[in-house]
């Protein structure tokens, strides 16, 4: 047995190998300018990015590993290795949303280097970056590094929403007292842990970034948890109603960290109004789509009955997809927390019909193949920003190592939040992942610059190391969950 499983992983790895190899010459042809039709490099790019998220992907399964975790070693794999050879495209898609924001720049009259530098903190990187969009093929990586960028976000976009199908508003209060108490724990520990570890390990630090610091630390990225609660039919239970709802809470507490260090770091003070405005529109919101969006939604539903019963489903979860996402960023919270609503206002039984039909595909069923589809290149994309050269730093690790320790400690005291009955160190452990919000806080406090190189980069890394390490204990925590409930009923 032990020897079949080792050669399966062999294959697995070899293979995985001999395609992260191939990926060079097939990405530096994606990149190529040299193509008649202007959108054939994206289109070839970006088919190559697919196979191999999906080809991650494959490489977990077979080796019983959570799915998210093949995507995240895909894109590390990936990522470093061609880094190295030197592609281009590769040194710009390491720098993660970072071509978004040096497109948005470039689009509002700055110069290419004013954008990189705005964009792209460290000037190692910078240069980098710099080289790879001046370069003959300039264009070409920017188009396929934009793309890239947005098909994510959609990915993870269609993650939470699959997941808010799968979960229910009455489910989500009868753990709303544990979520809150596992919310602001797993804010405030976290928080006050890594401003000690910041204090202590870089003494020549500012106040204000060992503050941003704390609040990066505070961050919690649920997309990670979600996936490998769905894939381990886990949606269902106590835990996880108690880790979403809490991960909603804990959006809207980071908003408001974010205002206030932000606040204090602008204006020497902290700007009450700011603050009050963040917490009485996400109420708003939350407010206004569980008490008005199913009306609205059963109403869609029956607008587009002339449809067949499947095109109705994808355009009416589609349209309410698109809008919640986009009324949650103009509240100020994330995009995934409005398709996160979305998914849970919206019912199987909104679009019954009288008239018998021929197909009965259920919502998940139509919605499906765009997620499998999606996501993926989300989580392959994150990976592909771990800097493998940083761990041989000496500082930079150290700092790191106490950050890490200091985020996993804070998250798993987060879980003695939840109820006595319920599996604490699950609901910490599925806190756990920073992933995409982490590196938005750390971001912002270093384009404020408060936050010198050393301390960035051990954020980075921290963020990159506990996303890592959330869909294997996770999966661990469950399956001895799982064997606990076994021997009770034995």
């Amino acid at each position: 047995m032990n020897r079949g499983r080792s050669e399966v992983s062999r294959r697995v790895w070899l293979a995985a190998a001999v395609f992260t190899l191939s990926a060079f010459p097939m990405l530096a042809e994606a990149a190529d300018g040299s193509h008649t039709d202007p959108v054939a490099s994206v289109i070839f790019g970006v088919g190559v990015m697919f196979l191999f998220s999906v080809l991650g992907r494959w490489s977990a399964e077979r080796l019983h590993q959570p799915s998210v975790l093949g995507e995240l070693m895909m894109g590390i794999l990936l990522g470093n290795v061609c880094w190295f050879f030197g592609l281009p495209l590769m040194a710009v898609l390491r720098e993660g949303p970072a071509i978004y924001t040096i497109t948005n720049d470039l689009l509002h009259g700055a110069s290419i280097r004013e954008a990189v530098a705005a964009s792209v903190p460290n000037p190692h990187y910078a240069t980098q970056v710099l080289a790879a969009l001046q370069g003959a093929d300039g264009v070409d990586i920017m188009k396929i590094a934009y793309v890239l960028d947005i098909f994510s976000r959609f990915g993870v976009i269609f993650l939470l929403f699959m997941v808010g199908l799968e979960s229910s508003v009455d489910e989500l209060k009868r753990t709303g007292t544990e979520s809150v108490r596992v919310a602001v724990i797993g804010v405030l520990a976290p928080m006050l842990l890594g401003f000690l570890t910041a204090g202590l390990l870089v003494p020549e630090a500012s106040f204000a970034a060992n503050l941003f610091v704390g609040a990066t630390l505070s961050a919690t990225s649920i997309g990670i948890t979600a996936k490998v609660l769905r894939e381990m039919n886990q949606l269902r239970t106590r835990e996880a109603h108690t880790i979403l709802g809490a991960a909603m809470i804990d959006d809207v507490l980071g908003l408001v960290l974010l205002a206030l260090v932000s606040s204090m770091v602008l204006n020497g003070r902290v700007e009450w109004l700011d603050l009050l405005q963040v917490i009485v529109l996400a109420i708003l919101f939350f407010a206004g789509v569980l008490s008005f969006g199913p009306w609205v939604v059963r109403r869609s539903a029956r607008f587009f009955a002339f449809l067949k019963p499947w095109e109705a489903k994808l355009v009416v979860c589609f349209l309410f997809l698109m809008l919640l996402s986009w009324l949650a960023t103009q509240v100020e919270l994330a995009a995934i927390i409005g398709a996160f609503a979305a998914g849970m206002i919206i019912n199987e039984g909104f679009f019954e019909s009288s008239e018998p039909r021929a197909d009965t595909l259920k919502i998940q069923q139509v919605l499906f193949p765009l997620e499998a589809l999606l996501a993926p290149l989300f989580f392959m994309l994150t990976g592909i920003q771990v800097k493998l050269e940083s761990f041989f730093d000496g500082r930079v690790m150290l700092l790191a190592l106490g950050l890490l320790l200091a985020a996993i400690i804070g998250k798993l005291i987060s879980g003695y939040g939840a109820a006595r009955r319920d599996d604490r160190l699950l609901v910490g452990i599925g806190m756990l992942p920073r992933g995409e919000v982490g590196l938005v806080f750390a971001s912002i406090g270093r384009a404020l610059g408060v936050m010198p190189d050393t301390l960035f980069s051990a954020i980075i890394l921290m963020v990159a190391v506990s996303t890592l390490l959330a869909p294997p204990l996770l999966k661990m925590r469950i399956a001895h969950k799982s064997r606990r409930v076994t021997r009770a009923h034995s």
